[in-house]
């Protein structure tokens, strides 16, 4: 039910063990096998999210996958919900709970400060796994999210596979919504490098021809549960013009940027009594 030890991990549960156990097959179980060699910490991103979480000292990490993001000089505490993201964390860092973001299994106000690091789009209830963050959390939630208001800025899904933009666009919550249920909030645009060493959706934005090939694409939640056929047309596309020399003709100024915003943000939330 849970991996890693702490002293201080006794106190924090608010239900009874057998809560822990998900009842629903996750997303990740299946499309989540060989994520940790794709999706690694990216140092200048990382270095956003520690200093978003200021002071705090105990951190809870809601859909932690392999622990990309967490800090090492904290209690972290990670709650993942599939068994096959847990199996590829490294053994000894940090208590794993097998759990849900909508069934958090602690007392309130127990953390100082929650993460949520590319996982809402998963989530089965968006405002119950959201006030399950504000229950625990004493004084900051920290979000790292995409803003569907900017769902033309990346080529790929608004020239290649519009699939993936309708996919997500449901997905994700407009900076409206995450106000309404954190309160006043913050948010600050994550310019993704040229040379994103984490392979996310976006990671490759320079790097086109990174996305023919199904590792990487395999480690992209969006692209590996949209039906294969449909990508595979849409790389067969790509290809093409990569080879043709129309994507540079219509996308080629990209390669002299070094990062771009391509909708990426970082969520704080400072909740008070």
């Amino acid at each position: 039910m849970y991996e890693g030890s702490s002293l201080w991990l006794p106190f924090l549960f608010g239900f009874v063990m057998k809560s822990l156990e998900p009842q629903k097959t996750q997303v990740y179980d299946q499309i989540g096998r060989g994520y940790v060699r794709a999706r690694k910490p990216d140092p200048r991103i990382a270095r956003m999210i520690h200093s978003a979480l200021g002071d705090a000292r105990t951190v809870l990490n809601v859909g932690a996958g392999t622990g990309s993001y967490e800090p090492v000089d904290r209690q972290v505490v990670a709650v993942e919900p599939s068994q096959a993201m847990i199996r590829q964390r490294r053994t000894g860092t940090v208590p794993v709970i097998c759990a849900v973001a909508e069934h958090l299994p602690f007392f309130e106000a127990v953390f100082d400060a929650s993460l949520a690091v590319l996982t809402m789009h998963h989530w089965h209830d968006r405002r119950a796994g959201l006030a399950e963050l504000r229950r625990v959390t004493r004084h900051r939630i920290i979000i790292y999210t995409w803003d569907p208001a900017c769902y033309d800025a990346f080529w790929l899904g608004a020239h290649y596979l519009p699939e993936v933009r309708d996919l997500d666009l449901p997905r994700f919550p407009n900076m409206q919504e995450l106000a309404q249920q954190l309160g006043a909030i913050e948010s600050h645009p994550v310019p993704i490098p040229h040379d994103c060493v984490d392979g996310f959706l976006g990671a490759y934005w320079r790097r086109p021809a990174a996305y023919l090939d199904p590792h990487v694409r395999r480690a992209m939640s969006g692209l590996a549960q949209l039906p294969q056929k449909i990508v595979e047309v849409a790389m067969t596309r790509l290809a093409d013009d990569l080879r043709s020399g129309r994507w540079d003709e219509q996308f080629g100024w990209l390669r002299k940027l070094e990062s771009i915003d391509l909708g990426y943000r970082l969520i704080i939330a400072r909740l008070t009594a």
